[in-house]
């Protein structure tokens, strides 16, 4: 009997090692919005490493690529679908199927503090309606506007052709630009060729890419400072993976975020200098095209968002996001 019980005990403790053994390392297959060794996208690539090296033995991105993968236009319905396990995309580029979309780039408060007022909460049980998780934001930067010849007022930017994302389509029309929709990588070819007169950018990347030696001004009126650059997982692929896997995988995203806002201050200051030695220049308006400016930029997207959404929804969106 005791042989038989100490036998029984050796092939339980024998399967007890094969599960721990068999375990196997859950990989996700990432896609971003643009190449990912796009300037903007450094402080992601730094996530990606993070995560890997804090949860290896149970986690691991591939980050395999960008839009010469899957065209940023098809990335929601590939991680929608499950062709895709995560996108590291924009909210502006599914805003058709997303209405809050624009409460992003119009947030006046930090990723940390989204997370304290309610809003990123919200968005995430948004995302769910869209089959995704949001696991959070991995850009920020004010978005500028940059022209090849200097404007001295808000008439000089009217018929203006300007390579945009659809992010602030509504707001170059409004002044009287034509917004075209044009890839990153092909930007610096549009800017050569004439097809463009300018872009719509965050400072990074703008030397980088060679835009620069195009686009000598840059309107010094920063608008939509924390972007809409987020990382979605597929909905049922999250529902799959182990809660502690799925928490701390949250909670590294989480304590994340505050050293990538860091990260683009500083790379925002380090690149104003650098476009300035390549003889960029900053520039604005009278005080009152300035204020008109911004303000320009901010309610043309409320105004677009108070006729798809109800005003109870907007003044939700307007308080958790500190407007």
């Amino acid at each position: 009997m005791k042989k038989l019980l100490a036998f029984t005990a050796g092939i339980a403790l024998a399967a007890g090692l094969a599960t721990t053994v068999s375990a196997q390392e859950i990989t996700l297959r990432a896609v971003s919005f643009i190449p990912k060794n796009n300037p903007i996208l450094v402080p992601a690539n730094n996530w990606v490493a993070e995560v890997n090296q804090a949860m290896k033995g149970k986690l691991q991105i591939n980050w395999v690529g960008g839009s010469e993968v899957i065209p940023r236009n098809q990335l929601l319905e590939a991680v929608r679908t499950g062709v895709l396990d995560i996108a590291i995309t924009v909210t502006a580029d599914y805003q058709d199927q997303f209405l809050p979309a624009p409460a992003y780039w119009l947030s006046r408060l930090s990723p940390s503090e989204e997370r304290k007022s309610g809003f990123f909460n919200y968005m995430v049980d948004e995302h769910k309606k869209l089959n995704v998780q949001l696991v959070g934001r991995l850009q920020m930067s004010p978005f500028y506007l940059w022209v090849k010849k200097e404007p001295k007022s808000l008439a000089d930017l009217k018929g203006l052709k300007m390579r945009t994302a659809s992010l602030y389509d509504r707001f170059m029309r409004e002044l009287g630009m034509t917004p075209v929709n044009i890839n990153a990588p092909e930007t610096f070819t549009a800017l050569e060729g004439g097809v463009v007169d300018g872009l719509g950018w965050p400072p990074q990347g703008v030397k980088a890419q060679g835009w620069s030696k195009h686009v000598k001004y840059a309107i010094d009126l920063p608008f939509f400072e924390w972007s809409n650059t987020v990382a979605l997982v597929n909905l049922p692929k999250w529902n799959t993976l182990p809660e502690p896997t799925r928490k701390e995988l949250s909670e590294l995203t989480a304590a994340f975020e505050p050293k990538m806002v860091k990260y683009f201050r500083d790379q925002i200051e380090d690149e104003w200098k650098a476009l300035a030695a390549e003889g960029v220049k900053r520039v604005k308006f009278s005080d009152a095209e300035n204020k008109k400016y911004l303000d320009t930029a901010y309610d043309v997207e409320w105004k677009a968002l108070s006729a798809k959404l109800p005003p109870d929804i907007v003044a939700k969106l307007k308080q958790i996001s500190g407007n």
